[in-house]
């Protein structure tokens, strides 16, 4: 750790402040290898017992991508239908996707049993297997946010139908579909704390 700058943990702080999950894009596209590099640094994330569980499948077929949206529009209208009378219409109103712009989308993967690691660590815990695939997301978040590209994480969708529209094995469990793009405009507060949904508090911290 000698050559990290002494105010290393201060400019991470600034990139945690800064990080959004961005659901609005510009149309540009993203360059191949800028794309690449982001995706090969998932492998320096943490995993449970060095297993590297995460796939990572980029979704550039445009059937394939219009399989995904279809998914997310029955998803957000069957959640719409179930939401609180009272916030039904805030929900409405929300963006929820930036499946139609985002130049770039990612659907990330665990592997339910990988071979690498030998079983470390996931014995009394296999659900540790995906919590490392969302640690490779969050360094991809990361590692975007820092190169001035935004990302978003679309959750509205059916894990069988994003299994069944991008033919991956079927050990592989779906975890998250990411939209990546040039943002078109960075904002100091998230969008839900902006439209009154709901408003970042301090951490829970217990001591016993």
């Amino acid at each position: 750790m000698e050559d990290l700058p002494p105010r290393a943990l201060a400019a991470l702080e600034t990139l945690l402040r800064l990080r959004r999950d961005v659901r609005r894009f510009r149309l540009d596209p993203l360059p191949a290898d800028r794309v690449a590099h982001l995706l090969r640094l998932t492998a320096l994330a943490p995993s449970v017992g060095l297993s590297q569980p995460t796939r990572l499948v980029l979704v550039e077929d445009p059937a394939r991508r219009e399989a995904v949206r279809a998914s997310f529009r029955r998803c957000n209208a069957e959640a719409l239908a179930a939401a609180q009378p009272e916030r039904r219409a805030a929900y409405a109103g929300l963006k929820l996707a930036g499946l139609d712009r985002a130049p770039v989308h990612v659907a990330v993967f665990s592997v339910a049993d990988p071979a690498q690691g030998h079983g470390l660590g996931r014995h009394t815990m296999p659900e540790t297997l995906d919590y490392s695939a969302v640690l490779a997301i969050h360094t991809l978040w990361l590692a975007a946010c820092a190169d001035g590209i935004g990302l978003g994480w679309v959750s509205i969708l059916d894990p069988a139908e994003i299994r069944a529209a991008l033919d991956v094995p079927a050990d592989w469990r779906f975890v998250a579909y990411l939209c990546l793009g040039l943002p078109e405009r960075e904002d100091d507060v998230p969008e839900l704390e902006r439209r009154g949904w709901e408003r970042r508090r301090p951490a829970v911290i217990l001591r016993r």
